[in-house]
């Protein structure tokens, strides 16, 4: 199959994956970006392998998941009838008892990262200190993981899961890369981070913030109960970090030598690629979320 016709097969397969995952349940939600944010921080650990570094992969993997079940876990309305509250009950406890779990974990993990290296201390084929895998584990859950996690503090409301909120971002992320794509290539002519990413240009960044800007006041069709100006903001946030997220991710494969950070989907690379710009959106999204309601 030739690369482009891989592209368009796996990309309406994983298109139908996840918009299907967030549409049929809370649970089905919680699942498929569980499994998404432990890839991506695979993927991570993947290419810092290639220039040395030795992360703890399987360890990180298990407190990624932890990570994601606890920050669920605290923004899930105790009292809501969704079948995801009344399930992470018996998972995580309640709010309290998943953020004195999630805060726990982080304390003591510096500890067991650090016992895992002395256990294997000396390392054949490194030398550089140990304490570097320490800190390319722990930059991996913050860079991936925990981001990633934060899109719980998106998807819920007071009255529990709502499918719209995720689609109205992936709408809005979307809108920004096409129209950086369309615009860049129609009229880019100035380069926006040459050394990073030589293909992006400062028209292509001008024209997905205003196609961004349109998707946020459409989405008054779908989220109405959302004020103009509330929209106008995430759609904002949107344009500005989602392509830094992506220029931080364009750094980090040149950085390791990699052209994409992994094969999960062919013609589309790995999933870090394709949610890459998620890692930066998500925190400044989840912040504004907790300030303005």
């Amino acid at each position: 199959m030739s690369n482009l016709g891989q592209r368009i097969l796996f990309g309406v397969i994983g298109a139908v994956l996840l918009l299907g995952c967030i549409w049929y349940s809370a649970w089905t939600f919680a699942v498929f970006f569980a499994a998404v944010q432990m890839r991506m921080l695979w993927e991570f650990y993947r290419m810092m392998r290639e220039v040395g570094y030795k992360p703890a992969a399987l360890l990180g993997g298990g407190i990624s998941l932890v990570i994601f079940a606890g920050v669920l876990g605290m923004v899930t309305v105790s009292n809501t009838t969704d079948s995801i509250g009344q399930g992470m009950h018996y998972v995580v406890g309640d709010a309290r008892s998943a953020g004195i779990l999630l805060a726990g974990i982080i304390l003591l993990l510096p500890t067991l990262l650090i016992l895992r290296e002395m256990a294997a201390w000396p390392r054949e084929k490194q030398d550089f200190s140990p304490f570097s895998n320490v800190g390319v584990a722990l930059l991996g859950l913050l860079y991936v993981s925990l981001p990633m996690s934060l899109l719980s503090v998106v998807a819920f409301n007071d009255l529990g899961y709502d499918y719209r909120r995720v689609l109205a971002l992936l709408l809005l992320v979307w809108s920004s890369d096409i129209g950086a794509y369309a615009a860049g290539k129609t009229f880019g002519k100035h380069k926006l981070a040459p050394k990073i990413s030589p293909g992006k240009t400062w028209e292509g960044a001008i024209g997905g913030f205003l196609l961004t800007l349109a998707m946020g006041w459409a989405m008054g069709y779908l989220l109405p109960e959302l004020s103009l100006t509330y929209r106008l903001v995430v759609a904002g946030v949107v344009a500005v970090f989602g392509p830094l997220g992506d220029l931080a991710e364009s750094m980090l494969k040149r950085s390791v030598g990699v052209k994409d950070s992994g094969r999960i989907m062919p013609g589309h690379g790995g999933l870090l690629d394709r949610f890459d710009a998620f890692l930066f959106i998500l925190p400044v999204l989840a912040l504004l979320q907790l300030l303005l309601g």
